[in-house]
């Protein structure tokens, strides 16, 4: 029996004092979500549990317990309030996936600071932007990337401290603070700040198709949703051990790699190493992992390595899987039933709601290339592009919009107001994609609002293109946009990464483009096809089509600090 048990029931009954209830969120007077992920499972008696098991690239283990957690970040908190840093400041943590990472998060949320998590991976550029505009007072890094910050500290005025947890006897600068998080003097207790559940938490950055990067500030009282959505769509029980492959510097990997498990007291198990699938398997089997949340790109590099490697590993431990990132192509779906024995779950949400929106839940009937149905507690719909009415009509295409008012939803982009109100029409939060839903409720992903590809007056879906080009035999990635046509407006280009041991060709490339044809319709049809190495991806895994499509009409490319290779 699953956590949620009838969704149908769930929907019915729901409301969000009931998750508060659950949490037990407000008790006391207790808001703070580093209280909640740490001294509140240590007082229900779970201390001794280990809270994380994280694993480097030369397959160095490190576990804590939560009481390890507990006290850690209280040195952590500690160590930020003798630099005279207080409530509200930004934050910056800057770090691989190491333990101190996911520590100092809770470490800076118990100080009552706000944590602004960012891409280890971000050059100068990149951090320069996102520092100067939440007007971070400090940075938590490592030796490694502390080159990086040095060489912009000069253009940072309101930057004034940079904690270095790995500095050894290394030499340091002004402002710069060398902080063990192990050798430092335990702290058992600390004064956890009192907030409300209003009051700031997390700020991350969202890159957009044009200017600057946004900054989506959550409050505290996201725990709510983060901890409920946890427990019924990730389905985490007490004795799991949960994989998020999310790196901490998206979104994913704060709501659903620190707050989302630890509020409900699970293992979770970190990698920090790059990918390959054997060192995947190895590290499922080795750690006994029960649940696992990764990305369709992720899957999508496992099923071009085939069943051959699954095989080679015991994976008989794994009981839910669940995507995240991008919809989840249909053939992702019946092919994870083919490797593991069971199906993965696609699950819809971005940066601006903080939580799972629409999924398809355990015990649900999966429609493979479906995104599920809104979470209870969550009023979702279909909107008309250009009324904000919600459309009445099965199959019709419209914009997803949500109705404010579930607890992780952003409170502002900060200092972006203009930018923030244009994302509400007509009481609805507009996500900023297409959809349709089906008779049944389930929500049908067609593409980004401005991946659309409209050509000659028919809406054509990229990720339905894509999805059909993947099941083509030579194509191991795919991205398909919109390339400018003076008859029909707009006709479909493909981009496509051959599998190995297929070759470009004209032939090749008739055949593909003829599936499609077949597959879905002429409009579909790609008019042109361009091999391409590889897909330019964030480094959280998502295809950037907005690159290419950019390339196709010769216009801006917008920020690439996300870019994986960038």
């Amino acid at each position: 029996m699953s956590n949620i048990g009838s969704y149908e029931a769930r929907v019915k009954d729901f409301n969000w004092k009931m998750a508060e209830v659950e949490l037990g969120y407000g008790n006391n007077g207790k808001y703070n979500i580093g209280y909640y992920c740490s001294d509140r499972i240590c007082e229900m008696g779970n201390g001794t549990k280990a809270a994380l098991t994280w694993e480097g690239y030369t397959g160095e283990t490190k576990q804590y317990t939560f009481d390890d957690v507990r006290i850690y970040s209280n040195s952590f908190a500690t160590i930020l309030r003798e630099t005279g840093l207080e409530i509200g400041d930004r934050i910056c943590v800057f770090m691989d996936r190491i333990p101190e990472l996911y520590i100092s998060f809770v470490g800076i949320l118990k100080m009552g600071g706000i944590v602004q998590p960012l891409f280890s991976a971000f050059g100068e550029d990149a951090l320069v932007m996102r520092l100067e505009d939440a007007k971070t007072k400090a940075i938590i890094s490592t030796r490694k990337h502390l080159g990086k910050v040095r060489r912009i500290r000069s253009m940072l005025p309101e930057l004034l401290w940079v904690i270095v947890v790995d500095a050894g006897d290394r030499p340091l600068e002004r402002g710069e603070i060398a902080f063990s998080m192990e050798q430092a003097p335990k702290v058992d207790t600390i004064e956890i700040a009192n907030v409300g559940p209003e009051t700031p938490s997390v700020l991350h950055y969202t890159s957009g198709t044009t200017g600057k990067p946004k900054g989506a500030l959550h409050v505290h009282s996201s725990i709510v949703a983060q901890a409920i959505t946890s427990k019924w769509v990730l389905d985490v029980r007490p004795d799991d051990i949960y994989w998020c492959t999310a790196d901490p510097g998206w979104v994913t990997g704060t709501s659903y790699g620190i707050i989302g498990p630890w509020a409900n007291g699970i293992t979770q198990v970190v990698l920090d190493a790059g990918f390959s699938a054997n060192k995947w398997y190895a590290f499922i089997e080795k750690h006994k992992v029960t649940v696992w949340y990764s990305a369709p790109t992720a899957i999508r590099l496992l099923m071009k390595e085939g069943l051959e490697p699954v095989s080679k590993h015991n994976l008989s431990t794994l009981r839910h899987l669940i995507s995240v990132g991008e919809p989840l192509n249909a053939e992702a779906v019946i092919w994870s039933e083919k490797a593991y024995g069971k199906p993965f779950h696609d699950s819809y949400w971005q940066t601006e709601t903080g939580s799972i929106v629409i999924s398809n839940y355990p015990g649900m009937k999966i429609k493979p290339g479906s995104m599920g149905r809104p979470f209870p507690g969550i009023t979702a719909a279909v909107l008309n592009p250009k009324t904000y009415e919600p459309i009445q009509t099965v199959g019709t295409v419209g914009l997803i919009g949500l109705k404010p008012g579930w607890p992780s939803m952003f409170r502002m982009y900060w200092d972006n107001k203009e930018t923030y109100d244009k994302k509400f029409h007509n009481g609805w939060y507009i996500c900023g994609d297409r959809s349709s839903i089906d008779s049944e409720g389930y929500y049908w992903f067609v593409g980004r609002d401005d991946d659309v590809i409209n050509t000659a007056g028919h809406l054509v879906g990229p990720f339905e293109i894509e999805s059909a080009l993947l099941e083509h035999p030579s194509v191991a990635e795919s991205a398909a946009v919109g390339k400018p046509d003076p008859i029909n407006m707009e006709v479909v280009k493909a981009f496509i990464a051959l599998k190995p041991g297929f070759v470009r060709s004209d032939d090749l490339t008739m055949d593909i483009m003829n599936y499609i044809r077949k597959r879905l319709s002429p409009l579909a049809m790609p008019q042109e096809i361009e091999f391409v190495d590889s897909l330019p991806k964030t480094r959280s895994g998502k295809i950037m089509r907005r690159l290419l499509r950019a390339k196709e009409w010769g216009e801006e490319i917008g920020d690439i600090s996300t870019l994986e290779n960038d």
